[in-house]
């Protein structure tokens, strides 16, 4: 299959089943000698990401010396807090990094411009995926495009290829395999995981993975819109994982991020870690391409996958920003094929512009052929997580993060912790349905 196909079958795999903010000229005052200034708020700051923004800011101003972008770089897991802050206090970015997840949280508080106008107009019509950018419409009532898409993902296992040659594994297949390899790969003498359980902020996302990928379930919600979380299949999936920790994980799992997570495998004491393409080029840069690889979220033992969907990640243009017009420039140079790819390529994710599909560098890389062979599996099914509820963010992360690190530490039973989960997701869906006629 081409790459093309690939990646928009990768879109249509993520497209799941917006009051009309003026696109107003830019106004208020300009800095000295007619330059603009914008302010870019980084929505996933840090080592990774800061030198690839700094990049494209400066081919940015250097295309357009009259304008002039500051940098803020946001750690990932203070975003929609900060968001959130500034909406209440004023200070909102002129333009900033935004998912599919927090649209649902921004666009009810009018914090975010339409951008639908302003692509028709611009180099960007006709260029964006259709189907990444129908995921970005559905996560919204109304439909409309309140962000320019730049790339989606899928969540995927990093391993030790040099851990996994030495004791005579192939990458799992199975989700049998996977937790035999975790068990045979740890040796808690050597300070040597089998596995590393992201426990602290940005959990719940992986575990909804985990046990959804290992119950085959295919829907958040039953017909009679009741969350399947609470799925007895889902409790025992829960009970598995959470046995590994302490047997074939670090016990500071129980609170480690994201970072904390990429230390300890990039560091050398863990042989599978689980997150998205996006982490590729922390793990080659420290390990080397030669001892790291990644393979799909693993099939059942009946040969069917189950994948949970990843958000579209893209750059809004705000609202309450006075240089709309320098602040959509920014955004559509970001998207354009040159910086789209060059993004695509620096952070291991899939670009969302069209002209990029056909760049030899994408079939290279050998997560991405992975992520390719796992789509295009007819056994593949999706999980849409429901990215649309407003209150989606605040009981994935607020309400659930600490419950699940007390079912970690055995404070908490995993039936518990899910019925608490499913009720807070049922309940959202009913409020949900109520306010759109459904």
């Amino acid at each position: 299959m081409g790459t093309s196909r690939w990646l928009a079958a990768t879109a249509a795999f993520l497209a799941a089943g917006l009051t009309l903010a003026g696109c107003g000229s830019d106004s208020g005052s300009s800095g000295s000698g007619g330059t603009t200034q914008i302010t870019f708020w980084d929505d996933n700051g840090g080592p990774a990401r800061t030198p690839v923004w700094q990049h494209i800011i400066d081919e940015f101003q250097k295309a357009n010396p009259t304008i002039k972008v500051e940098y803020v770089g946001i750690p990932i897991a203070q975003t929609q807090q900060k968001y959130d802050t500034a909406i209440a206090g004023g200070g909102l970015p002129d333009v900033g990094g935004v998912s599919t997840a927090m649209l649902a949280n921004l666009v009810p508080q009018k914090a975010l411009d339409t951008v639908d106008d302003r692509i028709s107009g611009s180099s960007l019509k006709g260029k964006l995926s259709e189907p990444v950018v129908a995921t970005v419409r559905s996560t919204i009532p109304d439909n409309k495009l309140y962000m320019v898409p730049m790339s989606t993902n899928i969540g995927m296992y990093w391993y030790r290829t040099d851990w996994f040659g030495t004791a005579g594994l192939k990458a799992p297949e199975t989700w049998s395999d996977f937790f035999g390899a975790v068990d045979k790969l740890t040796d808690k003498g050597k300070n040597k995981f089998g596995f590393t359980i992201r426990g602290g902020a940005g959990s719940i996302a992986q575990m909804l993975e985990v046990i959804y990928g290992q119950s085959g379930i295919t829907s958040i919600f039953d017909s009679s819109g009741k969350s399947t979380v609470n799925d007895s299949k889902n409790v025992a999936a829960l009970q598995k994982l959470v046995a590994l920790y302490k047997k074939n994980t670090p016990e500071a799992d129980a609170t480690n991020d994201f970072p904390k997570m990429v230390a300890q495998f990039d560091g050398g004491n863990i042989a599978i870690m689980q997150h998205n393409l996006g982490s590729y080029n922390d793990h080659v840069k420290a390990l080397g391409a030669d001892k790291v690889a990644a393979f799909a979220v693993p099939k059942s033992d009946a040969g069917s996958r189950t994948i949970v969907s990843n958000p579209v990640s893209g750059i809004g243009v705000f609202a309450t920003g006075k240089h709309k017009d320098a602040a959509f420039k920014f955004a559509e140079f970001a998207a354009s094929k040159a910086m789209n790819s060059y993004w695509a390529e620096k952070t291991g994710v899939l670009p969302a512009n069209t002209e990029v599909f056909n760049e030899p560098w994408l079939g290279k890389l050998q997560h991405i052929a992975e992520a390719n062979k796992a789509l295009n599996d007819s056994g593949t099914k999706l999980v849409q997580l429901p990215y649309y509820l407003p209150e989606f963010n605040a009981i994935t992360k607020t309400d659930t993060e600490p419950l699940f690190q007390k079912v970690l530490l055995g404070q908490m039973s995993a039936q518990d912790f899910l019925n608490q989960f499913a009720a807070k997701f049922t309940d959202a869906q009913a409020k949900y349905k109520q306010r759109n006629g459904g």
